[in-house]
């Protein structure tokens, strides 16, 4: 056994861990509100695990972000029992591809796993609509109905079609997905679930002999039935907390944890409740907004008592640029004074428009400051070449690869177009579907006179583009890649190349870039021990830590954001969300937590980011409304001050 770590589970263990560890075969619901020791109380289980003698490679533990994964792995190295860096401990759809692959069931089912970004999903979705499936929106709510095995609710038994609408748009799915050669990274989950389901002699039915799954709340009805199979062999404990559900899109209920035990005979409870986190009048105001849940059991936080009072500010600036240049003064003079670090330093944004802004004032005050908003960083139109550089040269990076990779050169030829090519794509695929030609071939001999095709000209017009582009690449590699992909100097292309700049080696092929900036864009690991202020959307703070946060963005249209067109219970469930959603925000504070809005938004702006705006204003500026969440904070939070207010009391007499 290695050094450092505790020689037995028991060692400073509470009353509530200690039950947790000695659990041994009945299903285990933990309850953990933010900040109570859920990874404290996972680890000591695990270490009482082994040291009891189970093999640590009959432990599995789920998480829900990779950079839980890591951290987990981290924690489990210093326990330093034998063994222990057997432990399978990662993601749910990395558990996934790994069963996939090793049995080859892709194989098999003639699927290749081609990942489909979430810019690219966008041309799936324009193929698909019209007719019978209605537009882009509709035919999305049924895709990610499909990620979940169309489990919709939380009484939905995944896998099983009842829909004539549905069983069609499936049908039509897979035929797009099997001509490009691709899969939706959401496809994990239900294709691992059937086959699990449909073999029950299969060995990873057996595999497992405890199922530890963290973060629960935030698992679908297909998730969490995939991971009673997995632990049909064994035990299965889960932790979670009703209160900081927040994946409602892809189908994840709270109903989920708190509704567990009713189809998990002889289920344990345990709740963790002391806050070793926040301050005390972080816990006040996150209780007072609890309570206006219309959840049943809305579980309050207990502070531990040497928690400190705190620092709350609600701030309320004129504008963007005005709040920008504001709240980096005030990290900044947080970071010189050594109050903080500016790896303890969070900022939080609903939009990334107010997180960039932010980022970039700090920069300008010598404040290292990094952006995390990843997928988001191949938004835009793809109906507007000049708003979507990054997903055009992401495009061209995958075709330099693999000059048959049939989705992006869907991409490649629909960007520009009002309706992104959909029908001269249609027919194309219609022919190479009927001679068995790939769509690079037959664009070659259309280009070359030695076919034809209806409305295929603009189709030919951009793959004559395309051939020009990958030309002036090749031969290029390593940084001189990068430049010609990604300018020094554009705004858009900045987080391509710093994703490109942590690659281990210099020299580094086309395929080596495409692989490393995919998987730093859909799984980002955001980093813990870091000097730089992170900057990131509320849903990504989700297990981080920091001693001072920020909070901006706070206005009505964006916290909450609610769909005025969905239907009234829709939009009531969408409100308790969002509440949970700035729940988790508020939660991530050890020290600081400061929450910031602005009185006007550009109005474009506002337009793109969907901001709720009043009357009045001038031509350029449109007036908003702070967050209805403020008056839910309950009496302990402080009264909104001004920008002003507010740096004349924070900041040094001879700065602010």
């Amino acid at each position: 056994m290695t050094t450092g770590g505790p020689q037995n589970w028991r060692d400073g263990i509470d009353g509530a861990t200690l039950r947790i560890a000695e659990t041994d075969h009945s299903p285990l619901r933990v309850l953990a509100g933010p900040g109570t020791g859920k990874t404290f109380a996972l680890m000591r289980r695990i270490l009482r695990l082994i040291q009891t003698g189970v093999a640590p490679d009959k432990i599995l533990v789920s998480t829900f972000t990779r950079t839980a994964a890591k951290d987990l792995e981290r924690e489990l190295r210093r326990l330093g029992a034998a063994g222990i860096e057997n432990v399978r401990a990662g993601t749910l759809h990395a558990l996934c591809f790994s069963i996939l692959n090793q049995v080859a069931v892709l194989a098999i089912t003639n699927r290749t796993p081609r990942p489909l970004m979430d810019f690219e999903t966008r041309f799936l979705l324009q193929d698909l609509s019209g007719s019978e499936f209605g537009g882009v929106r509709a035919c999305n709510e049924r895709l990610l109905a499909f990620n979940a095995a169309w489990a919709r609710l939380q009484s939905d038994d995944p896998g099983w079609l009842k829909d004539d609408t549905d069983r069609r748009f499936s049908q039509e799915l897979m035929r797009w997905l099997s001509f490009h050669k691709a899969m939706l990274i959401g496809e994990l989950i239900p294709v691992t679930l059937s086959y699990l389901r449909n073999n029950p002699n299969c060995q990873e039915r057996t595999q497992f002999q405890h199922v530890l799954v963290d973060e629960y709340q935030d698992l679908n009805r297909a998730e969490q039935l995939l991971l009673d199979l997995l632990a049909s062999n064994g035990s299965l404990t889960v932790i979670g907390d009703e209160n900081q559900s927040i994946y409602a899109f892809k189908y994840a209920h709270p109903e989920g944890i708190v509704e567990f035990g009713d189809c998990h005979a002889n289920t344990l409870d345990e709740n963790l409740s002391e806050c070793r986190r926040c301050p005390k009048i972080v816990v006040q105001m996150a209780n007072a907004l609890i309570l206006n849940s219309t959840s049943q059991s809305r579980r309050q936080l207990v502070p531990f008592p040497n928690n400190p009072e705190g620092e709350v500010h609600i701030i309320q600036w004129q504008e963007m640029g005005q709040e920008a240049d504001g709240l980096a003064r005030f990290i900044q003079s947080r970071v010189a004074s050594g109050s903080v670090s500016a790896g303890s330093v969070l900022v939080l944004a609903p939009r990334r428009q107010f997180g960039y802004a932010i980022r970039n004032a700090l920069r300008k005050l010598q404040v290292p400051a990094h952006s995390f908003f990843n997928e988001e960083e191949l938004d835009g139109n793809p109906k507007e070449l000049a708003e979507c550089s990054a997903q055009e040269m992401f495009t061209l990076l995958c075709l330099l690869v693999d000059p048959d990779d049939r989705v992006a050169l869907r991409c490649w030829c629909g960007f520009g177009s009002d309706s992104l090519r959909q029908v001269p794509w249609a027919k194309l695929m219609k022919r190479c579907s009927e001679t068995g030609q790939s769509p690079r071939e037959l664009l070659e001999q259309i280009a070359a006179g030695n076919a034809t095709l209806p409305r295929s000209k603009q189709l030919v017009e951009r793959f004559n583009l395309l051939k020009q582009r990958l030309a002036s690449l090749a031969g290029l590699s390593g940084q001189r890649l990068v430049d010609a992909l990604y300018p020094d100097g554009q705004d858009w292309a900045e987080p391509f190349r710093a994703l490109a700049g942590s690659i281990g080696q210099p020299d580094y092929d086309a395929l080596a870039l495409v692989q490393h900036l995919r998987s730093g864009i859909t799984q980002p690991e955001l980093p813990t021990d870091v000097d730089y202020v992170r900057v990131m959307s509320l849903h990504k703070s989700k297990g981080l830590t920091a001693d001072l946060v920020v909070v901006t963005g706070l206005l009505e249209g964006l916290m909450p954001h609610i769909d005025q067109n969905q239907p009234l219970a829709d939009q009531e469930k969408a409100l308790e969300e969002q509440r949970r959603l700035f729940y988790v925000a508020i939660t991530r504070c050890r020290q600081t937590l400061v929450l910031s809005n602005v009185n006007y938004l550009p109005r474009d702006q506002a337009h793109k980011m969907r901001a709720k705006v009043g009357r009045g204003g001038t031509q350029s500026y449109a007036p908003t409304i702070a967050s209805r969440f403020f008056d839910q904070l309950g009496n302990h939070r402080p009264s909104p001050v001004s920008g002003q207010q507010f740096l004349s009391t924070t900041l040094p007499a001879q700065t602010a």
